[in-house]
């Protein structure tokens, strides 16, 4: 191997970070509507527009009419800890945790709720658990795709129609980049600015029928936070559903989120942006098959992350380092790709093994893609050698 040349060609846009993500092409900010900044989320208007940023949202991922959508505080993190404080305790709990995020959760369950009859099925970075061991009996919490490991849930088969337990997923890197089976979800919880690059501080839960009824028919024996109360007096607090939220929320990142969905309608709609990120990946991944020095993180090529595509250095030469010269030699690449203005935010989240991330969901234009790997060619080439 030896040195490259430096590419000539930059993408248009560098931002291929896996959270906050890219912005949607064409988005600018002087076109978000600012009529209702400085005004409540309670008037009138406010309120038509929360409703509005909820119907879109129903629209643009299909969500089944008899589910119920809610706006949160605390972004995804915010809206599945509101899930598990909100319907865990009533029957045992398998968690599965093919991430960092995931052994959160995990954490939370086990050592915040000290919930007794709790299985936690775990893999090592790029494997997933063993999906087949979940009790239809028990509830089950995980993240559909892992953003850390780039590692994601090839189906949902294996969780039965007929299931006695709630399924509770954090889908915050899934939705509007892959398609999602809702009937097979019954808590889900997803962000603004992942899938769609909105802005951040907001979450989403979205409710299945079985989990409005678990809601109004069980109390938690613990004291609620007031953030997470969906109840009152074991009734739902149906205001939440249609916009009105439990705290002030942004009007502006309001208004950029609706500016987001619109644009994904435009588009063609769920289909539109799933076809995106199919087509972003299939770049990387005819990449990944041609390059000899790179490959998934992912072990297995079905669960390969088709969104936060997340690569590992299989080269000799670096995999014979320590983890921390490897960790330091791709700080390097990473840095450099900073400093040309080609790829900003790319290193692998700081608890994965080391590896480079690459957001490839449906903001990211596929031609700024192709135009990356050259320069991803160059980076290696160059510090390689040195």
């Amino acid at each position: 191997m030896h040195k490259l040349p430096k590419p000539s060609i930059k993408p248009k846009s560098p931002v291929f970070s896996s959270g906050p993500t890219s912005k949607h092409p064409g988005w600018q900010l002087n076109q978000l509507p600012t009529d209702l900044l400085g005004r409540s989320h309670r008037s009138n208007p406010g309120k038509i527009r929360l409703r509005t940023l909820i119907d879109l949202t129903r629209e643009v991922l299909e969500i089944p009419q008899d589910y119920r959508i809610g706006i949160l505080p605390g972004s995804a993190t915010g809206a599945i800890e509101c899930a598990l404080w909100s319907l865990l305790g009533m029957n045992g709990v398998d968690v599965f945790a093919s991430d960092v995020f995931g052994h959160l959760w995990a954490d939370d369950i086990t050592n915040q709720l000290k919930l007794k009859d709790v299985n936690v099925y775990t893999a090592l970075p790029g494997d997933l658990p063993n999906l087949s061991l979940y009790n239809p009996k028990n509830d089950c919490v995980l993240s559909w795709n892992g953003t850390t490991t780039g590692v994601c849930v090839p189906n949902a088969a294996w969780i039965p129609d007929d299931r006695l337990g709630l399924t509770i997923v954090d889908a915050t890197s899934a939705a509007f980049s892959i398609p999602l089976a809702w009937h097979k979800f019954d808590a889900t919880a997803f962000s603004w600015q992942k899938g769609l690059g909105g802005e951040a501080a907001h979450g989403m839960i979205v409710l299945s029928p079985r989990a409005v009824t678990r809601l109004t028919s069980y109390t938690p024996p613990w004291p609620m936070p007031r953030l997470f109360r969906l109840t009152t007096n074991q009734k739902l607090i149906e205001g939440i559903f249609v916009g009105e939220t439990i705290n002030t929320p942004s009007l502006l990142c309001i208004e950029d989120y609706i500016d987001a969905l619109t644009w994904a309608k435009k588009i063609g709609g769920a289909h539109g942006l799933f076809k995106r990120c199919q087509q972003n990946f299939a770049i990387l991944q005819d990449w990944v098959k041609k390059t000899p020095w790179i490959d998934f993180l992912a072990s297995n090529p079905e669960t390969v992350s088709p969104i936060s595509v997340c690569l590992k250095i299989i080269d000799p030469i670096i995999t014979n380092l320590s983890e921390e010269e490897q960790r330091r030699f791709i700080q390097k690449m990473t840095q450099d790709l900073d400093q040309e203005t080609v790829a900003f935010d790319i290193r692998g989240h700081i608890k994965a093994p080391p590896s480079l991330r690459i957001w490839a969901g449906p903001t990211i234009e596929t031609e700024d893609l192709k135009t990356l790997l050259p320069w991803l060619e160059w980076s290696f080439m160059t510090n390689r050698v040195l």
